[in-house]
């Protein structure tokens, strides 16, 4: 138990991004009109409990198309998939509704295009994750990954005229920054995006992590393991030199966190929902052994950005 806490300021913006928002209620329309099982694949987004409370609907959640029996709806995550994923769900007659985040379909349009002008690219990413081999996977070779500054000494391009610069959009914005300007300095003819990959939401959430951060002597991210944005609001707060903890669920915080501590700050990832929020912060208060703990939401930027539904999931009321 600890008297010492006084206040839990809870980051903005935080939690949902429009395109998390979008990929879910996708797999939710999907399942209200066509019934289940609704076929997903990889997590639609990266949540422990999104992906529960859609399977309990009846979502099924695969990693190959092998696992997709005929005839059956099938969803891409919001992480988007390769070329080869696509044609093969269509070359099989699967009912696809494409749940790719409109701003990682922005990269794979701009490699599509810059890649019929004749440019290789280099992206900055981390191997494995679903949106790097969904952008990689946009074309049969030509983009070399590169995870830091260290690996860019390593890259060998086969010219070096027309080279192109894209990024996983949920990155560290200062990482994804160091990078490129070591790309940029060993490839000076680099051409870089007309606007950053990295998505705004990202951003956003990274730079209330910096304004809130001095604020507090802990921070708690709400959000899964395998969350890459989730992931970097923990380093970055741990960077700015606070105590930070990620936490899948309320039930992870543990009370030796709270010893001395006298204001908490809370934020979450893009693709954890509110209800985990407000349970961590319920937790943060019971183990702080205070009835009335103020609770204080900082001045931040209020995303209002809203994607549309693909055809064949909209309502009349739907934009």
């Amino acid at each position: 138990m600890n008297a010492e806490l006084k206040e839990i300021i809870l980051a903005e913006p935080r939690g949902f991004c429009a395109g998390v928002d979008r990929a879910i209620e996708i797999v939710d329309r999907a399942l209200d009109k066509f019934g289940a099982p609704i076929y997903v694949r990889h997590e639609i987004v990266h949540n422990t409990y999104v992906v529960n409370d859609l399977k309990a609907r009846g979502a099924i959640f695969i990693e190959e198309l092998d696992d997709v029996p005929a005839g059956a709806t099938l969803v891409f995550s919001a992480h988007g998939v390769s070329k080869a994923i696509q044609l093969e769900a269509v070359a099989r007659g699967f009912s696809v509704f494409d749940a790719t985040c409109p701003l990682v379909t922005k990269v794979h349009v701009e490699v599509a295009k810059l890649a019929r002008e004749g440019f290789e690219f280099i992206m900055i990413g981390h191997k494995g994750h679903p949106e790097v081999e969904g952008t990689m996977g946009q074309l049969d070779g030509g983009i070399h990954l590169v995870e830091d500054v260290a690996d860019v000494a390593k890259i060998a391009p086969a010219q070096t005229e027309k080279l192109a610069l894209v990024t996983q959009t949920t990155l560290s914005v200062d990482d994804a920054a160091e990078i490129s300007q070591a790309v940029l300095a060993r490839f000076p003819t680099l051409r870089l995006p007309k606007m950053q990959d990295i998505c705004y939401a990202t951003q956003n959430r990274q730079d209330a992590v910096k304004v809130l951060s001095p604020q507090v002597d802990l921070m708690i991210v709400v959000g899964s393991p395998t969350s890459s944005n989730s992931n970097r609001l923990a380093e970055l707060a741990r960077r700015l030199g606070v105590a930070s903890h990620m936490v899948d669920n309320a039930e992870e915080v543990q009370s030796a966190w709270l010893d001395g501590v006298e204001r908490v700050g809370v934020t979450a990832g893009a693709s954890a929902p509110d209800v985990l929020v407000q349970a961590v912060i319920s937790r943060i208060k019971a183990l702080g052994a205070l009835a009335v703990t103020r609770i204080r939401k900082m001045d931040g930027i209020q995303e209002t950005i809203k994607f549309p539904l693909p055809k064949g999931l909209k309502s009349e009321s739907s934009p």
